[in-house]
């Protein structure tokens, strides 16, 4: 099958340029034809002064790209479009290429951007739902967004005319959430339930399971407020110097955060910066634990799938949808956000069990193999796609059985 896939990337790297990758990948070694439609917000910084002063226009509806994606549909005639990320260059004009060719949409929702301009339902170092209990127009008054009341009014405004136009009902065909917790949330902020599955992420290849104990606690992930990096700080203070943290990543908070431990003379903690993924899975595999103190509504962290795939328990909040990826007591565990006392104390018992620790890991390891291996979201992505052509009357079919999709007969000549 001939599948158009799009992503706009962000100025700096993230974890929804790597999902967007393994699932190219993953759709190319099970002989699909990929074509990819490809932006990035690296093009603002090459505008001139006064293309900059057209980007909310542009952010709400992008001509070019609605000329180039109709363009690369003609040429390419795919049967089907997965939209990865819109925002800010590509923008929901590629909807209206699509719909306008008649080729279904599935869309991935990585983050909370439709819900909430500032797309992590996070302000002032904890959550915040005011958006998503009353309007777009509470964000502007906070500027959450990169702390501007101008540029969260931009966002906001594009936000506010697709709801007006209905563009979120009327031009997507299938949403992909990446958890249940996300999936309602989205109910909430009024996505279409019955077109709104669940489907998480993946890693590929295996890195497979640890060997040992683990030699220290590990913290993987960007250097900024939502992630809690000063609870993680403030709970090692507790800690004295018996039980070492590795903290692997970078970010804005990476100067205070490490002034901090040299100031408080906090011996175990030590910063590694940023690795390479491979480099990462090294370290990963020598680590007792993983320690995740998000602030935020994580949407799915690829650290917590790494994490599981290599045999290692997590120690993470009790927050939003990675208490669903973390099963407290039988995965890891959970401590309450932003209480570095209850962190320091669920770290002291991990560490202090190292039984129950690996037994854990072998339960982390197990919940890897059945639901977060390349296989099993290959199955899940072509049961979406599958449900999605058969509703456009294509001739493929599709039942939803059990949560899950059984394919029917004429799955294999049109869809696999």
């Amino acid at each position: 099958m001939k599948i158009l896939l799009v992503h706009n990337t962000y100025q700096q790297p993230g974890g929804e340029d790597v999902v967007f990758d393994q699932e190219r990948q993953l759709l190319e070694r099970a002989g699909h034809h990929v074509v990819t439609y490809h932006r990035s917000n690296r093009e603002i910084g090459e505008a001139s002064a006064l293309s900059r002063l057209g980007l909310a226009k542009h952010m709400i509806w992008a001509t070019d790209t609605r000329q180039q994606v109709a363009k690369l549909i003609h040429q390419e005639k795919p049967r089907l479009v997965h939209v990865h990320n819109t925002f800010m260059m590509v923008s929901p004009s590629v909807y209206a290429a699509c719909r306008h060719a008649g080729v279904p949409v599935v869309q991935t929702l990585h983050n909370y951007r439709l819900a909430c301009p500032e797309a992590r339902f996070y302000r002032n170092g904890g959550v915040c739902e005011e958006c998503l209990q009353h309007s777009l127009w509470r964000g502007v008054r906070h500027g959450c967004y990169r702390g501007s009341h101008i540029e969260t009014a931009g966002v906001a405004l594009m936000l506010e005319v697709h709801r007006v136009l209905r563009t979120w009902q009327k031009m997507v065909d299938c949403y992909i959430a990446l958890t249940e917790f996300s999936r309602r949330k989205f109910i909430a902020a009024g996505l279409p339930e019955d077109r709104l599955l669940t489907k998480p992420n993946f890693i590929h290849p295996d890195p497979g399971e640890r060997m040992g104990s683990g030699k220290y606690a590990l913290f993987v992930g960007r250097l900024s407020p939502e992630k809690g990096l000063r609870t993680l700080v403030a709970a090692w203070e507790r800690i004295g110097c018996r039980i070492p943290v590795l903290i692997i990543g970078d970010g804005p908070e990476r100067p205070a955060l490490e002034a901090q431990v040299t100031e408080r003379r906090l011996c175990n903690i030590s910063f590694q910066g940023r690795l390479t993924r491979s480099q990462t899975l090294v370290a990963m595999k020598d680590a007792k634990f993983l320690v995740l103190p998000s602030q935020c509504y994580e949407n799915f962290p690829m650290s917590i799938v790494e994490a599981s795939a290599s045999g290692i328990p997590v120690v993470c909040s009790r927050l939003g949808a990675i208490q669903e990826l973390v099963t407290d007591g039988r995965t890891g565990l959970h401590f309450t956000p932003g209480d570095s006392e209850d962190l320091a104390a669920k770290v002291e018992w991990a560490w202090t069990h190292p039984r129950e620790m690996e037994e854990m890991g072998r339960e982390a390891r197990a919940e890897y193999e059945a639901k977060y291996t390349a296989e099993r979201n290959y199955e899940m992505l072509m049961g979406i796609y599958a449900k999605v052509i058969a509703a456009r009357g294509q001739g493929v079919f599709a039942e939803v059985r059990d949560g899950g999709f059984d394919l029917r007969s004429g799955v294999d000549a049109e869809v696999k």
